[in-house]
């Protein structure tokens, strides 16, 4: 059984029991599960994996040339095609060995491990961008269901007050007006509570997609402390990854550069011959770089340039990153300031209206539509609140998730 498999079926049997007692699903549980079973986590992994292998190979002399052949031998006449006939046929086995220079071999090897690393920057880029959007489906399902309890509270006020309405009509004492207004405001609060299960359900499935199971409760979730802009910078999936990009184009740059100088090739052979003395060959064979000016210094220029690429990428994410992070930082700091003046300036109004309301109504001095109008506009001003909420801890948990963390690689 492959390895991520068998880790996958064992953190599933660690945590589906948790669920299956209705404990409500923690946001590091869900991000566990999400890097667990993540395609694209398996992938970069595999990537990984060829990386290395490749650069295990990538010092070492290439393969030996097994050579053999007639030398010599008759076509025409009495002896054609004869090996044996005539003293000058003789017949030949030999190797040849390519050979670089250790100079040229620590190249290679320098670019493959810059590949390496190039791919397990990959790796940890891919289980970044799994959390951080588990962190965002798990906030959407958290707050969709906070939402819901809200609605589902005034659902039932307006069928309370409804059922009052119609007992003081009974009795005389109340009006059909506002039976009918009470009527067609519980309506109004059960679509309400309709709508809100249909964008709960929307983000219980988009939850689903990244940890693989359904669960209708969620635990509140404690954020981390949010990054400084160095560290948030510094660990930028783009920005590491044009890192690791200037590592391989240097890299391939001096294997290009040490191509210079030429593989020489050695040879040795043995000939037999027939009623003569054997015979032993060597030698050597070395290219002539007549143009080098003409290929391998292009070769050189065409990797040099490779760099100079790399490195405007780089500052180019970096430029990118840093302007991220300040506006997720602007809309963290203006989210908060927002929950705290809605806070103060319209749900404590809003709720001590209701509680003054209330009072009023109990001693006959307001009707049972001013009742209901007061906590529909408490529950409306909590909802507002609940988005303002919900959107401060997305932007937090993007400038969280965001950067690459090596220590959560699976």
């Amino acid at each position: 059984m492959p390895t991520h498999v068998l880790r996958a079926a064992v953190l599933a049997a660690a945590i589906l029991p948790a669920l299956a007692a209705a404990a409500p699903l923690s946001l590091d549980q869900a991000l566990t599960l999400a890097v667990q079973r993540s395609e694209s986590v398996r992938a970069a992994r595999a990537g990984v994996t060829s990386a290395a292998e490749a650069a295990r190979a990538a010092g070492r002399l290439p393969d030996p040339t097994l050579r053999a052949g007639v030398d010599n031998l008759p076509v025409t006449g009495a002896d054609r095609f004869g090996t044996t006939r005539d003293s000058m046929t003789m017949k030949r086995i030999g190797i040849s060995q390519e050979w670089p220079s250790r100079d040229k071999r620590a190249a290679r090897q320098a670019a493959a491990d810059a590949s390496v690393g190039r791919e397990a920057i990959q790796a940890e880029a891919a289980v970044a961008e799994a959390r951080v959007q588990t962190a965002l489906a798990y906030l959407d399902a958290f707050y969709a269901a906070e939402a819901l309890k809200l609605t589902t509270l005034m659902e039932h006020h307006a069928h309370e007050e409804l059922e009052a309405a119609r007992a003081r009509l009974a009795s005389a004492a109340g009006s059909s007006q506002e039976v009918l207004a009470l009527t067609g405001a519980r309506g109004v609060a059960a679509d309400e509570s309709d709508d809100v299960r249909q964008q709960q359900s929307t983000a219980n499935v988009s939850l689903q997609r990244w940890i693989g199971v359904r669960t209708e409760e969620l635990a509140f979730a404690t954020l981390p402390t949010l990054p400084s802009e160095q560290d948030y910078v510094a660990g930028h999936p783009a920005v590491a990854a044009m890192q690791r990009d200037i590592d391989v184009a240097r890299q391939n740059a001096a294997v290009a550069s040490s191509e210079r100088k030429p593989n020489w090739t050695w040879e040795v052979s043995y000939g037999q011959r027939t009623g003569y003395s054997d015979m032993v060959s060597f030698g050597v064979s070395i290219p002539l770089q007549i143009a080098r000016d003409q290929r391998q210094d292009r070769e050189t220029a065409s990797k040099l340039a490779l760099v100079d690429k790399a490195e405007a990428g780089l500052a180019e994410a970096t430029r990118a990153a840093t302007g991220e992070y300040q506006a997720l930082v602007s809309d963290v700091q203006r989210l908060r300031e927002r929950v705290d003046r809605y806070g103060a300036n319209v749900v404590t109004p809003a709720r001590q209206r209701t509680a003054a309301v209330t009072a009023a109504f109990r001693s006959n001095q307001a009707s049972l539509m001013t009742l209901f109008e007061a906590r529909h506009a408490e529950v409306d001003a909590q909802r507002k609140l609940l988005t303002l909420q919900r959107d401060l801890a997305k932007a937090q948990a993007q400038l969280v998730f965001k950067p690459l963390h090596p220590g959560v690689m699976p």
